[in-house]
């Protein structure tokens, strides 16, 4: 089973996004990101020795960052806003 449904990628890009079909929406990207790195993270703190899932979530932290950055510099206060939903940087 898929641990993210059709129905959960749209409540994402519902809730960080304007419009639950535009799929390519930064914020929406992000969040997604986000939930995929929460989820990585819980298996690798039960699964310490498994290299290759700890190598693939730095790349998906790069990924998230360089999306922050991008968007930091079109858009500063919808940046804030997505930190402050998603609760990064605390």
């Amino acid at each position: 089973m898929p641990y993210l449904t059709k129905e959960k990628k749209e409540g994402f890009f519902k809730n960080f996004s304007d419009k639950t079909a535009n799929t390519g929406s930064i914020e929406g990207q992000i969040a997604l990101l986000t939930e995929r790195i929460n989820r990585i993270s819980e298996h690798l703190q039960t699964n310490g020795k498994d290299f290759s899932t700890h190598r693939g979530l730095m790349q998906l932290v790069g990924k998230r960052k360089r999306l922050l950055n991008y968007l930091s510099k079109q858009d500063l206060q919808g940046y804030r806003q997505l930190i402050e939903k998603l609760g990064l940087r605390k």
